[in-house]
């Protein structure tokens, strides 16, 4: 996967991961993960509109093989520790650290696949440490060719006793997009197909993803997002955010209005959103004059 596909990919990956103003108290921030999931089958069956599968159909012209990635994240849920015992909040060394769920990511290839759960423990000093710890995952990843048509399939198979959303997203594959890249041969776009195929690109079954060129014709991008075909990340940008698809001069110039007092909970909130408050806080005024708006 070349920068330009991975640039997109991550944007994707990352879209709503936190919002603005970016802190655990916001209450768009109480529900999360709303991109993407595939769910435990259990959850699904209970809930139907939780997909425990999603599925993606395209169309590919000449023969070849196709590489094909699965990319998700992983929740990994943080505690605060002090004296062996999991709090909601502690200060060390002038720093706050509150609980929150954070995310790994994860990059798989077709066939099924089995992922641990697991705890790793950061020592803060003083008695206190930060725990994280995530579930096991279980899923299945299929690819198959008949003529034109590539599908691939993507099913959550992980056991889930039941329980609310926040527990079953411990199980869930968050933000799940598939990236395509064929050997030789062209992709063909299912937004504008040509006439010759325009019959087999209606007939192709996209279920919670939407398949897009990215990059050039041999790459094709499976988000569960809408998006044009050859989606580009804006040049002006200085960095990532976590609202791709909205405007960087709006989130910055809303990310340096915060108090001293929401810039405090936005660090302590989440590692990334840390590195955007120190980001913006060290834009030059050349680079927020880029900024304004440009003509293409």
């Amino acid at each position: 996967m070349n920068e330009q596909v991975r640039q997109i990919a991550d944007a994707v990956l990352y879209e709503g991961y936190i919002l603005w103003p970016y802190t655990r108290s916001a209450t768009k921030n109480a529900q999360r993960w709303t991109f993407g999931g595939v769910y435990p089958p259990r959850r699904s069956a209970e809930h139907p509109d939780d997909r425990d599968e999603i599925r993606c159909e395209c169309l590919l012209e000449g023969d070849g093989d196709v590489d094909v990635t699965v990319r998700f994240l992983q929740i990994v849920r943080r505690d605060p520790v002090q004296d062996g015992q999991r709090v909601d909040e502690i200060t060390v060394d002038g720093e706050r650290h509150l609980a929150w769920d954070e995310a790994v990511e994860r990059e798989l290839t077709p066939g099924p696949f089995a992922i641990a759960g697991g705890v790793a423990e950061e020592p803060l000093g003083a008695g206190a440490a930060i725990v994280r710890s995530w579930e096991s995952l279980a899923g299945t990843i299929e690819v198959r060719r008949d003529g034109l048509c590539v599908a691939v399939r993507v099913a959550n198979e992980t056991p889930w006793d039941g329980g609310d959303r926040d527990d079953a997203l411990r199980r869930t594959f968050c933000s799940t997009h598939v990236v395509l890249r064929a050997e030789r041969g062209a992709f063909v776009s299912l937004t504008d197909p040509p006439e010759r195929h325009a019959e087999a690109a209606a007939a192709c079954d996209n279920v919670g993803l939407w398949p897009v060129l990215v990059g050039d014709e041999r790459t094709l991008l499976a988000a569960p997002i809408i998006l044009s075909d050859y989606p580009q990340i804006a040049p002006e940008s200085p960095g990532d955010l976590f609202d791709a698809t909205e405007i960087d001069r709006m989130l910055i110039l809303n990310v340096m209005s915060l108090t001293p007092e929401e810039q405090d909970e936005m660090r302590a909130t989440d590692p990334r959103a840390r590195e955007i408050l120190d980001r913006c806080a060290a834009l030059s005024r050349e680079e927020l004059l880029r900024l304004h708006g440009v003509m293409r």
